[in-house]
């Protein structure tokens, strides 16, 4: 996939998001350029990431395209 395409599919799934504070995560990712991610983010946050993380480990994980098919 070449870098135009991920562009596209990048502001797809955004314009799907309806959790103000997902947008707003995710504005303050972009605009701290070269900062590391995992410093804004809340406690609950890192939380669920390392949730997610340990779900993946274990193999517990759905189709990128499954799961905005079924949050939309």
């Amino acid at each position: 996939m070449d870098i135009q395409t991920s562009k596209l599919e990048l502001v797809e799934m955004i314009l799907k998001i309806e959790n103000k504070q997902v947008i707003d995560g995710l504005i303050a990712v972009l605009k701290s350029g070269n900062q590391d991610f995992w410093n804004y983010l809340s406690p609950q946050q890192k939380d669920e990431v390392q949730l997610g993380i340990q779900q993946l480990d274990s193999g517990q994980r759905i189709n990128l395209r499954d799961f905005i098919s079924k949050v939309s």
